[in-house]
């Protein structure tokens, strides 16, 4: 598990140490033009990804602190399940495990002690925007991608051992 937590550990860390470098380099809403796909802004979410529940008077601060903390207790179980050394599709869920849960302690701190997260990075092409997000954001996202993957390669596996069978 130290391994497991040790990774967890290192993705909120690097969580914050971009969030504070953001806030304290770029104005609350100021866009800084990168390339011409990308930029860094400086936007305090008391929602979730896209803003969603950002204007519900606070309450939405506890649901996600309380989601944050169910979700990762979720994952350490499952890390705990696969044991210290897991293997071909376990191996996979647990890396999805561990980027879900360095994401979710992220933006979990950073509701407790300030009741928003700091998000930063800005995919644009011309007037079309995608979400500002960071590093927390990032890593849920690819986690659950991975977790994604890894089930449907077990589904596909099962199957195929069904229809392998006499």
């Amino acid at each position: 598990m130290t391994k497991w937590l040790s990774t967890a550990a290192l993705i909120v860390v690097l969580d914050r140490l971009t969030k504070i470098w953001v806030a304290k380099s770029i104005a609350l809403g100021q866009h800084v033009v990168v390339l011409p796909i990308l930029s860094w802004v400086h936007f305090d979410n008391c929602g979730a990804a896209f803003s969603v529940l950002d204007d519900c008077g606070g309450v939405q601060r506890w649901f996600f602190v309380a989601l944050a903390i169910v979700f990762a207790a979720y994952v350490l179980f499952e890390l705990r399940r696969l044991g210290p050394a897991p293997r071909g599709l376990d191996r996979l869920s647990a890396y999805a495990f561990v980027l879900i849960l360095g994401g979710a302690l992220g933006n979990l701190y950073d509701r407790l002690t300030q009741g928003f997260v700091v998000d930063f990075v800005l995919v644009h092409y011309r007037e079309h925007y995608f979400a500002a997000f960071n590093v927390a954001d990032s890593a849920i996202s690819i986690g659950a991608v991975l977790w994604l993957l890894a089930l449907a390669l077990e589904a596909r596996q099962a199957r195929t051992k069904r229809t392998d069978a006499p």
